[in-house]
């Protein structure tokens, strides 16, 4: 670093960077929370790190202290590049600044593998992002994110409990997901309504071979009326569901709710060779 950078309040005013609700961003300032988000993802020297949503460069900066072999930022407000340029000038770490809508970007493509990818995501895109990761999970060594920590309690969540879903089923199938802590509202800037939690999500060492957009169009007719017996629900979807739930060794009278994510993946084979 040649000379100290100017702090994060200072760069949130400087740019203009009052967060905006429309972008979902709460900024998370506290040198403390910041480092100990970063270190939950280890060592990072060989890695290729990325970062959706950096705003004004919170958590940035502490991967750029800490190193890594190329950095990644992914950035849509352009209120934020100018702040973010100011990391090349004080940091060695080889970085990139992309200023693009995450949505838009082929993650798991950035730089050479291994890849790690940290980030506090903004709570109004972070599901469809992160299924968008985990359709190419093993393009990844490791995800360290930042949720609602209601979204949070869904990924974890076991059958036959109130968060378990569609996003539980489809999580479970391809990675191993911990929860590491929470962070209540008044760690940020502006406080959310709500708590967050920091996960750790791991690609499955040998996950199932899945067409993401077959198993998405399974997971949401069968929990789509999850009050429903799957040989209703799935109706919607296919000609007979009853002969194949039985051949997959599935009650026909079982909920969406009561199947595990083997279970589904199980149906999900019969379904497709049928």
């Amino acid at each position: 670093m040649d000379e100290k950078l100017p702090s994060l309040k200072d760069v949130i005013a400087c740019y203009d960077l009052a967060p905006k609700k429309s972008l979902g961003q709460h900024f998370l300032l506290n040198p403390s929370v910041l480092e100990k988000i970063v270190t939950t993802a280890g060592d990072l020297s060989e890695y290729s790190v990325i970062e959706v949503g950096p705003g004004p460069g919170g958590l940035s900066r502490v991967i750029c202290e800490k190193g890594c072999r190329h950095f990644y930022l992914i950035e849509k407000d352009d209120r934020a590049i100018e702040g973010l340029s100011l990391l090349e000038k004080h940091f060695k770490t080889p970085l990139t600044i992309l200023a693009k809508d995450a949505l838009e970007v082929s993650a798991h493509t950035l730089g050479d593998s291994p890849r790690k990818l940290i980030s506090n995501l903004p709570y109004n895109v972070s599901v469809p992002l992160f299924l968008r990761w985990l359709e190419h999970i093993q393009d990844f060594d490791l995800l360290v994110l930042m949720f609602q920590k209601e979204v949070a309690l869904r990924l974890k969540a076991k059958p036959s409990t109130p968060d378990y879903g569609r996003l539980s089923v489809i999580t479970q199938l391809v990675a191993d997901v911990e929860l590491l802590f929470d962070l209540p509202p008044g760690a940020f800037s502006p406080p959310p309504k709500v708590v967050s939690s920091i996960i750790r999500v791991r690609p499955k060492k040998k996950p199932p071979t899945i067409d993401f957009n077959s198993f998405e169009k399974l997971t949401a007719a069968a929990f789509g009326q999850r009050r429903k017996m799957l040989r209703s629900s799935l109706k919607s979807l296919m000609k007979n569901p009853e002969e194949l739930l039985e051949k997959a060794g599935i009650e026909p009278t079982s909920r969406a709710e009561e199947l595990t994510p083997q279970d589904f993946f199980n149906f999900y084979q019969h379904w497709r060779l049928s």
